[in-house]
């Protein structure tokens, strides 16, 4: 197997290449940064720019999957020049692969597009699976559908598509338990509201190695990259904090704080999705990390 891999210095796409390396999968990806492309025996860059459709298409090489994790941030006010990229970021990357292989005759067996949780409604009550057809009418319901038609058109030119819903992922380096974890350090758990929102987190090794299982299964169609037991932020931050020497206190912040601060945004803090993973345990996918507790002790040991 060798995989073209776009958005591999991100968060997830670092620990996909890193897990490719130490399975002998060879990797070529893309990079929008001149700096950060290396080459190796198994890991090989190679610029591009879809904004002005430049590609090296030497990065195509024996190349028979693509994993597909373009996108900037949606941690950043939604103004109007911020949602238009959050969107194109992702949408134009896969039109400008998918121009690229039907232009010049390149053959790819398979796509693995990341994709977010943010598409389900907002719900205390219900669990969503892959099955759900109601979705929100949200920003992050309108990112993820865009994101995903993108994707799923490769099946017009005979590539097995594959979509991950992706919740919170937890890791060292960067995301939701970073920012969680800040204000523990003085003392402070945070707590977003009531607290009673679920939230669907996942250990940043088990979403690389689902991308890889995917592959690996020749897998399609859409699955939820979540562990198997959501919890609600207050549980979330009460298990966290209790990895302290010192229990921080927990401070419940009130909503309006969050929406003076980050306008439409705050919808981030609150939402509440609580997801199924039975799909892709069905499928025979194992977690290494299938609760939080274990998650947090691996992670900050």
């Amino acid at each position: 197997m060798k995989v073209l891999i776009t958005g591999a210095t991100g968060l997830i796409g670092s620990q996909i290449v890193k897990d490719c390396t130490k399975s002998n999968i060879k990797v070529n990806f893309l990079s929008t940064s001149k700096t950060k492309i290396i080459r190796s025996n198994l890991v090989n860059g190679y610029y591009w720019n879809p904004k002005k459709n430049i590609i090296d298409l030497d990065c195509f090489n024996n190349i028979d999957s693509i994993i597909s994790l373009s996108g900037t941030s949606i941690f950043k006010l939604w103004t109007t020049r911020n949602r238009k990229e959050i969107i194109n970021s992702r949408v134009e990357s896969l039109n400008f692969l998918r121009k690229c292989i039907i232009e010049n005759n390149i053959s790819i067996k398979n796509l693995v597009s990341a994709s977010a949780i943010g598409i389900y409604p907002n719900s205390k009550e219900i669990e969503y699976s892959e099955e759900e057809k109601s979705f929100s009418n949200s920003f992050l319901a309108e990112v993820v559908n865009k994101w995903e038609n993108a994707a799923n058109a490769f099946e017009t030119i005979g590539v097995n598509v594959s979509i991950i819903r992706i919740g919170l992922v937890l890791s060292e380096k960067a995301g939701v338990l970073k920012q969680t974890m800040l204000p523990m350090k003085f003392g402070l758990g945070i707590v977003f509201g009531s607290g009673e929102q679920w939230q669907s987190w996942i250990h940043i090794e088990d979403i690389s190695r689902i991308f890889l299982f995917m592959l690996e299964k020749d897998l399609s169609g859409v699955y939820n990259g979540v562990s198997k037991n959501p919890l609600t932020n207050l549980e979330f931050t009460r298990i966290i904090s209790s990895n302290f020497s010192i229990m921080p206190y927990t401070l419940k912040i009130p909503r309006i704080f969050f929406k003076i601060l980050f306008g439409k945004m705050h919808v981030l803090f609150f939402n509440s999705h609580k997801i199924s993973s039975r799909k892709i345990l069905d499928k025979g996918f194992s977690f290494k990390f299938a609760n939080l507790k274990d998650a947090i002790k691996d992670i900050i040991r």
